[in-house]
């Protein structure tokens, strides 16, 4: 324009002109004298545009121009920068030029009016106050730079609002007005950009620089009273100048707001391809952040903002509207059993708890109990359905992957560990319950009801998990039958899995006592008995197949006994005390309870098996000497017996006297001198034993020897009359010997 023109060349000239005064060190000296020269020019200048101002229109347009500017202060202010701040007489005198000949042009009033508003704001040099502000904003000087942008701001509002009033509808003037003021707007948006930096940054800002704080504060309410001011003036008026209202509390608290939303989602510094604890720290890192931040808004941000902004409670908030919405984002993840723990327990539990939200600094401020839950009681849950779910599959694969290794140390060629008190076991007991605890003990930092749904399919699982160890137990039973030199250890690893049985019970036990309210133990006592039930079977199985190893040791010796041979003063029942007693070291490392069936057990197969050699009618003595010699070397064997077990049954209590007696009275039978007591004699022993059947009765006199057949019909049918006054602890022991009736099965075998 015409306008800037004149100005640039102006000062261009101005600027000439005092560097051609200064050319040489020694002018310096003249400075004073330049300057006084200078302003006698001035003052004529002055004197001629004086001349021209008098004149009635042009006072006129003055008079209006400098009303528009909004009070007296700004007045004397602008009229001062008029006079004292042009670049020199030259810019003073081209604009004079231009002043006459604005008023020589016949324009209207009302155009030299707009012509003078410009005129006007020239001699104000906006340019200049501008770079100012600019300056300023630059430096951080920012409530000042607010004061200088409100001046500016001001003009430009009292002009464009007497433009609006002369004549609404001239939007050429308007638009003019504006775009000469348009470098003030981006002076504002420069400003703003400022201030919203400060405000990001207020929680670092208040602790370093609060007046920094309090300053952009201030602006901000600055800012606020003119919106309201000039919303007044529209609601009278109808005019509002460009820009308004800025409304830049509303931005302010937006800003805070998207503030705290990046604070909370920029925690996550892991995924869990990097880290399989990403979860539990980005969780940590968000507890402590927001701790932090509240409790240095509660004690010093507060104060740096006026009480009617309750900053404390709409950040308090914003935290919780961005936690709530980062934690419905976590939920919505394909999250893994432990993740969608760690994602309620900090929900449900930490963010109300004295680490937290709980905290006694934030109090009274803070009302846990007026939060809002972070997620719906739905999504809650669905998370809990699907923990439910992956925890059951995990269980599974978990109890599986454990009794795999644990069959692995089976056929080990080391001996299984034994605990404190020397029982043989292996990790298995230990792993499943350590699982269990773990999988309880972070249940129950949920809730009640989650830890009781826990336990009930830890249980559960653990019912099927008993059944398949049983099933491997037998398989390992029956590998080891294929080839009895393999596993090497195969007796330590059985009982090992006896003993474990034991461990399996206690730790039930346990884990019921301490995860299961007392009211919900009815629900729970049906899968107890069955686990209880599985584990006697594990066990029994367990100690029977140990027992047939001993007793495939003594086959070779038990088929010596009531031979010729045997009669002749064979070692055998030597050998198989001394063969048992040797097994029952290792047995020694079997837990107290089946040790105790285990020698009871054994002491009742043994007895059996003797008896099942007399029942074989491998000899028949042929004269009263031989049946002597015969009884007593019965008697004395199950003396040894008996010898044998009371030391193996040593402090348990076990009665070890009756089995051995049974050889005792069947070694009376034979030993009977007078046939005709034979009958006697028998009816005492089927008294005693009633489930002596008629076969055994026959095989018994056909070892005697001097039976005959009448004489054995006899007696059997009279048996079959008497009353029976058995022990009543005796538990039956005839029933499972059989009687070979012929010598076929002999000479196939």
């Amino acid at each position: 324009s015409t306008m800037e023109e004149t100005d640039r060349e102006a000062v261009a000239t101005a600027v000439q002109r005092v560097a051609g005064m200064l050319q040489r060190p020694d002018q310096l000296d003249k400075v004073e004298q330049y300057r006084r020269r200078e302003a006698r020019k001035k003052a004529s200048v002055e004197a001629r545009l004086k001349v021209q101002f008098n004149k009635p229109e042009c006072c006129q347009v003055m008079s209006i121009t400098l009303n528009l500017t909004g009070n007296e202060e700004l007045r004397k202010n602008h009229l001062h920068i008029m006079f004292r701040e042009v670049a020199g007489n030259h810019l003073i005198y081209i604009e004079s030029k231009l002043c006459c000949k604005i008023f020589k042009s016949g324009l209207s009033h009302h155009q030299t009016q707009s012509v003078c508003f410009f005129f006007f704001f020239a001699f104000l040099s906006v340019p200049e106050i501008v770079r100012e502000t600019q300056d300023l904003i630059e430096r951080g000087e920012l409530l000042q730079a607010h004061r200088k942008l409100m001046d500016l701001e001001c003009s430009r509002d009292n002009l464009m609002y007497e433009q609006y009033r002369m004549d609404s509808k001239n939007t050429h003037d308007m638009n003019l007005i504006h775009t000469y003021f348009g470098d003030m707007q981006k002076l504002s948006e420069e400003l703003a950009k400022q201030l919203w930096m400060v405000v990001q940054r207020s929680l670092v800002t208040v602790r370093r620089d609060p007046t920094l704080l309090v300053s952009v504060v201030r602006i901000i309410e600055r800012e606020e009273k003119i919106d309201r001011r000039m919303l007044d003036r529209k609601k009278q008026t109808g005019f509002i100048p460009p820009g308004r209202p800025k409304k830049w509390k509303e931005k302010m608290f937006n800003i805070l707001e998207r503030t705290v939303s990046t604070r909370i989602e920029g925690t996550q510094a892991d995924t869990r391809e990097s880290d399989k604890m990403w979860l539990v720290r980005h969780l940590e890192i968000i507890r402590k952040y927001v701790l932090d931040d509240l409790l240095v808004a509660k004690t010093l941000l507060d104060q740096c903002f006026p009480t009617h902004y309750d900053i404390f409670n709409k950040l308090l908030n914003m935290y919780h509207q961005a936690l709530s919405t980062r934690m419905q984002e976590l939920a919505a993840e394909d999250l893994e059993a432990n993740e969608i723990v760690s994602l309620l327990t900090w929900v449900l539990n930490t963010y109300k708890s004295t680490e937290m939200m709980g905290n006694s600094e934030l109090s009274p401020e803070v009302d846990v109990n007026s939060l809002n839950p972070l997620i719906s009681q739905n999504v809650v849950d669905q998370l809990l359905s699907k923990y439910m779910s992956t925890l059951t599959s995990n269980i599974i694969g978990w109890l599986r992957k454990a009794l795999e290794t644990d069959k692995k140390d089976w056929i080990k060629e080391t001996e299984p560990e034994a605990d404190q008190d020397g029982y043989y076991q292996t990790t298995l007991p230990a792993i499943v319950f350590q699982m269990f605890e773990q999988n309880l003990q972070v249940a129950a930092q949920i809730n009640e009801d989650l830890k009781t749904k826990v336990l009930l399919l830890c249980l559960q699982q653990m019912n099927s998990f008993l059944t398949r160890y049983k099933d491997e137990a037998q398989l390992y039973k029956e590998e080891h039958l294929k080839n009895r030199q393999y596993p090497q250890c195969y007796v330590q690893y059985m009982i090992a899995v006896i003993n474990n049985c034991q461990t399996f019970k206690e730790s039930i036990i346990s884990l019921k006592r301490k995860y299961l309210k007392i009211e919900m133990e009815d629900t729970l006592s049906s899968s107890h008995t069955s686990m209880d039930a599985t584990l006697d079977i594990i066990a029994k199985e367990g100690c029977s197949s140990l027992l047939d190893e001993v007793f495939m040791d003594l086959e070779p010796h038990l088929n010596e006994l009531m031979t010729k041979k045997w009669l002749m003063g064979s070692n055998a029942v030597g050998t198989i005390c001394v063969t048992v007693e040797d097994y029952f070291n290792d047995f020694a490392k079997i837990k107290k309870p089946y040790k105790k069936t285990m020698t009871i057990e054994a002491h009742r197969r043994v007895v059996v098996e003797y008896i099942r050699a007399i029942m074989l009618k491998r000899i028949s003595f042929k004269n009263a000497e031989e049946r002597k010699e015969g009884a007593e070397r019965m008697i004395k064997e199950a003396e040894q017996f008996r010898f044998l077990f009371k030391k193996l049954a040593a402090g348990s209590g076990e009665d070890t006297e009756g089995l051995c007696d049974i050889i005792e009275a069947i070694a009376e039978v034979i030993k009977l001198t007078d046939p005709s007591l034979l009958y006697l004699e028998v009816s005492t022993l089927v008294s005693k034993y009633p489930d002596i059947r008629d076969d055994h009765i026959a095989a018994l006199l056909t070892v005697r020897g001097d039976a005959s057949r009448d004489m054995k019909q006899t007696i059997i049918e009279t048996l079959d009359q008497g009353p029976s006054q058995p022990n009543p602890n005796y538990v039956p022991i005839f029933k499972e010997i059989t009687v070979p009736t012929l010598t076929v099965p002999k000479l196939l075998k």
